[in-house]
Parts: structure tokens; sequence; C-alpha cells
């Protein structure tokens, strides 16, 4: 039964209805946040289908729409999956800067850099965009030349991975920023790697995180850079470094060095 005036109830989807995914959670949460205005396109019909957005009519007639229970409930249980991949995600990121460390390089997480790419027409002037690589390390040298920087992108995801060799332009920045870049692949709940090495572009090398080793899958092609931009290079004075193997190490040798009492 339902109120008079009030909209008709939503039927059950029919067999075969397209399974919710990360577009419908993430409609879901803007709606939470906002004052509920429909947009009437398919994810809403979905979402209104499955119960769990429902539609409200004030008295002056505008129709809006609220996130039910059910739909409070689904929110919650997506946000405890991304939650989970996050935190892997971080866990091997992680790791990748501290094998950076050790092998003597700087490592940062999470930059921001200012990249160059490829004009669009042949002759045209080159774009320029911000790019976020995961890690990015240059050797610790005092002479600019030998630096080597390096990018790696972690993907514990198959979906985020595959989403990701879909932006070429995003590729392009990580290979102007770096003499080599590489893309780190976690594992699925069999131990198995997200993708096969034959799946990544062949100029970035693959590596796969098989528990606490990286394994080298496939060796990225290394490309001599002359210099980094200045504006890399401002961009590093400005950021902490991840804590390196050395410093660990100093910090020992400072205990050793205190006096008995």
């Amino acid at each position: 039964m339902t109120e008079p005036g009030a909209p008709p109830p939503v039927a059950d989807p029919p067999p075969g209805a397209m399974a919710l995914g990360r577009l419908h959670a993430r409609r879901l949460r803007e709606v939470y946040r906002s004052a509920g205005w429909p947009c009437c396109d398919e994810i809403e019909i979905d979402l209104l289908a499955a119960g769990l957005l429902e539609r409200v009519r004030s008295a002056q007639g505008h129709e809006t729409l609220r996130v039910s229970d059910a739909g409070i409930a689904h929110v919650a249980r997506s946000m405890v999956v991304n939650r989970a991949a996050l935190s892997r995600h971080e866990a091997l990121v992680g790791q990748v800067a501290r094998e950076m460390t050790r092998a003597g390089r700087i490592a940062w997480r999470g930059l921001g850099l200012r990249a160059r790419l490829p004009a669009l027409n042949e002759g045209g002037k080159p774009r320029w965009c911000i790019a976020r690589p995961d890690v990015f390390s240059i050797r610790n040298t005092s002479v600019e030349a030998y630096a080597q920087p390096v990018v790696h992108e972690v993907k514990v995801n198959r979906a985020d991975l595959l989403s990701d060799l879909r932006k070429p332009d995003k590729r392009a920045a990580y290979l102007d920023l770096g003499g080599e870049c590489w893309y780190v692949l976690g594992t699925d709940a069999k131990g198995r790697a997200i993708a096969e090495p034959g799946e990544i572009p062949a100029e970035c090398g693959v590596l796969v995180a098989q528990g606490d080793r990286l394994v080298v899958a496939r060796a990225a092609v290394h490309r001599a850079q002359a210099r980094l931009p200045f504006s890399v290079w401002m961009a590093l004075a400005k950021a902490q470094p991840v804590p390196g193997f050395d410093e660990e190490s100093q910090a020992l040798l400072a205990e050793l060095d205190e006096p008995a009492c």
C-alpha cells in the first residue's frame, strides 16, 4: 500500500539485470551528500529498481531522491572493499619505496610532477600535465647526469590496471619523467599476478610482488636522460623522501655511541 499522491513502488529488476558496480556505489555516495536532485539516467534507474534509492515528493510536487537503508548498507560494503584495496596498494607502494632505498636510491611517494606530453598534431606545441607516480626515485649521487630517475606505478586490482592502460597520456607522462618506467603488479586471492607481462606496454618493465620479494617479470627499457627539469628538482626539494636504509643504520650507530650509565 502507498500513501495518496506518493510515487508508485518500483518493481524488482528483471532477471539478467546488470549487476551493480563502482559507478552505482559512487552515485549513491553523491546522492547521500547532495540535495538529491534526480539525474534521470540509467544508473539512477538501476538504483531505483534495486531499492537502493527512493523517490520523495515534496508538498509542492518536486521530486527528489534519498538513499534507502539498503542503499546505505550497499555504500558501507563498497567502502570496506575500497579500504581493503587501498591498504594493499599502500603496503605495496611502501615495499617498493623501501627496496629503492636499499638499492642506494632516494625515493618519494605521491609526488605531483610536471611532465611534458607530445603534441596532438605534428608540428604542434607540446602539452603539459601533472603526473603523480606512486614511487619516484633517483640515484643517491651528487652528479646530475647520474641521477637516473625511475618511476614505479603500483597496481593491486586488475580492473584498475586495465583502466590505467587505456590512458596513453598518463604513461607518456611517466616516460617523460623517468629513464625507466615499471608497473608493479599485485596478486589475486590465489597468489597469481593480476596481469601477464605481455599485457603491459613493451616500453615499461614489469615487477610482480611475491610475498616480501619483487620479482622481475620483464626488464624496463632504459632511456638515457640528460638532466631533470628544474621544476622536478624544485618538487623534490620541497617534498620529504622516504627514510633511507642508511638513515636507519645511522640511528642504530647513534644508540651504540651513547655512553653507558
